[in-house]
């Protein structure tokens, strides 16, 4: 009798897997349509720039001014989709990850230092790559919107503030360049990290591998 009261049933046991298989709840659909939706703008400026920067390859596009409107209307468009998902009914667990991503430690910075090499036993929803990631996008943004602003209607501007726009866009660009691919690289090597920006969940395997004090994780193994 103590036996069949100990085992689950086969309704329990199921249940049980099939949980474990759904994962844990990471991202809402609000947030994963805020991050695509911020990579598709950002992405096509950064396409679009480049086809005017270089030469060749805006010779063989064309179009330049096609190229240039896209360009200039994608770049000042870049934060609609961060007011729309931060300002809507569903805000609440867009901000509280906000709050997570803004708030850095010590252990967050020896793992960028490190490159992940180190307190990864004291990272939680986010490491510290990840929010050195939303910080530079978030500081990218508004710069990007006045240099390039100043860039694409610079008559009320003197010259020194258009020469000063034209370089601080150029080398952010760059540095934005260099940072996504880095992002997008990161994130090809992680299957489980970028599964959960498609579907909203991520396996308490992973989950508590690689971010260990995530309340969702330190809950479930209470």
């Amino acid at each position: 009798m103590s036996d069949v009261t100990a085992s689950p049933s086969a309704g329990e046991a199921g249940a049980t897997a099939a949980g474990a298989a759904a994962g844990l709840p990471r991202f809402t659909a609000a947030e994963r349509a805020l991050h695509w939706s911020v990579a598709v703008l950002l992405g096509t400026a950064a396409i679009t720039g480049f086809v005017l920067y270089y030469g060749p390859v805006a010779e063989l596009v064309g179009r330049r001014i096609l190229v240039r409107d896209v360009h200039v209307w994608t770049g000042i468009a870049s934060p609609v989709p961060v007011v729309l998902a931060y300002a809507g009914r569903w805000r609440d667990e867009v901000r509280r990850d906000v709050r997570r991503l803004a708030r850095w430690s010590r252990a967050d910075r020896r793992w960028v230092l490190s490159r992940g090499r180190e307190a990864t036993a004291e990272v939680g929803k986010f490491n510290g790559g990840q929010k050195a990631n939303a910080a530079f996008i978030a500081g990218v943004i508004p710069i990007m919107i006045v240099t390039g602003s100043i860039m694409r209607w610079y008559e009320p501007f003197p010259l020194d503030w258009r020469t000063g726009a034209t370089f601080v866009h150029d080398w952010t660009a760059v540095a934005t360049w260099l940072v996504v691919v880095g992002h997008v690289l990161f994130a090809l090597s992680r299957p489980p990290a970028l599964r959960s920006m498609l579907t909203g969940r991520m396996s308490r395997a992973y989950a508590k591998d690689h971010h260990p004090q995530w309340d969702e994780v330190t809950v479930s193994e209470s």
